[in-house]
């Protein structure tokens, strides 16, 4: 029995935990330190500020239960492609919201390294508020993340695009890396939606084509490489495949994602032309997911990611109190 003072706490029969459990604020506090920090660490912070003397054990049972008790709920909220109905009252033409889907590795246990897919939903701000040559970025981020395939990730990331009203917003734009999954999941989920390859990973394969082109002369290796970053900056991908072809390179890349590449335009709208928001979050997971010596079970750690997403996007609380 947990005591405070000369209170003593009931059980916690909802989420199936042993007697003497702990306070639910303090409970709360628990659960949400660990999924910013490792057990161990949160259980130094629990002591050391807290003054609480709780071990890493105590913490990853509070954690693993609620997790559980959380992708239950999402589970049982789930909302599919074809139970979408369309309202037309609630149609928001000013709304303008950005998608961003990258992955990252995690070590899973008996497994090895597999790769986690991060989706970020957030709100663009209009492009008149944007100080002249400020990059456009989104605000008011939401994550979601599954260790899955394209198609394990497909019902997370609509969830979440229903939540944040995507499927009413007037300005949908989807920012990634030339991943071929993304693309056709962003065709199925977002099929109006403006796409763009994130120029840094585009200039990264102009890059890969100057130093194929010039293996043995760096100078003018940089030299093209320059100039093929400025035909990308100008929107004028052409270009880059057609002097790619006249020195007898493959431009694939640049042909398949050409549509994808309009990047004066994208600016002048507002829209996010670099994958940075995205691939941030999924350095945020990643954080708590891959610290020295950590290997994880499928299971934990899709428990781990729903509490994550809610700690990363500051609704732990209100996800908390829904629960």
């Amino acid at each position: 029995m947990w005591r405070a003072g000369a209170v003593i706490f009931p059980l916690d029969e909802r989420l199936g935990l042993p007697a003497g459990s702990l306070s639910p604020c303090l409970r709360r506090d628990v659960v949400w330190l660990s999924a910013l920090l490792p057990y161990a660490q949160a259980s130094e912070v629990l002591a050391r500020i807290g003054r609480q003397d709780l071990p890493a054990t105590t913490l990853w049972e509070h954690t693993q239960q609620v997790g559980r008790a959380w992708i239950e709920q999402d589970q049982q909220a789930h909302v599919s492609v074809e139970r979408t109905c369309w309202e037309q009252r609630d149609y928001q033409p000013l709304l303008r919201q950005g998608v961003g889907i990258d992955g990252g590795m995690v070590n899973i246990r008996d497994e090895g390294w597999k790769e986690l897919k991060v989706g970020v939903i957030g709100t663009l701000s209009p492009p008149w508020t944007l100080v002249e040559g400020q990059n456009a970025r989104s605000h008011d981020l939401h994550y979601t993340a599954c260790l899955g395939s394209a198609d394990d990730f497909a019902p997370r990331l609509w969830q979440l695009a229903v939540q944040q009203r995507i499927p009413y917003a007037g300005h949908v734009v989807v920012t990634a890396d030339g991943a071929g999954w993304i693309w056709g999941l962003s065709a199925d989920l977002f099929p109006c939606s403006t796409q763009i390859v994130d120029w840094y990973h585009a200039a990264q394969q102009a890059g890969n084509l100057a130093q194929t082109r010039f293996p043995h002369d760096p100078d003018a290796a940089r030299r093209w490489h320059d100039t093929l970053k400025r035909y990308l900056w100008q929107g004028e991908s052409w270009k880059i495949i057609a002097e790619a072809q006249a020195a007898g390179l493959s431009a694939s890349y640049f042909s398949t994602h050409r549509h994808r590449m309009d990047y004066p335009s994208y600016r002048a709208d507002g829209y996010p032309v670099g994958s940075g928001t995205t691939e941030s979050g999924v350095k945020q997971y990643k954080q708590r997911l891959c610290g020295t010596g950590m290997r994880w079970s499928r299971t934990n750690v899709d428990r781990m990611i729903a509490l994550r997403s809610a700690a990363m996007a500051g609704t732990f609380d209100q996800q908390w109190a829904a629960a």
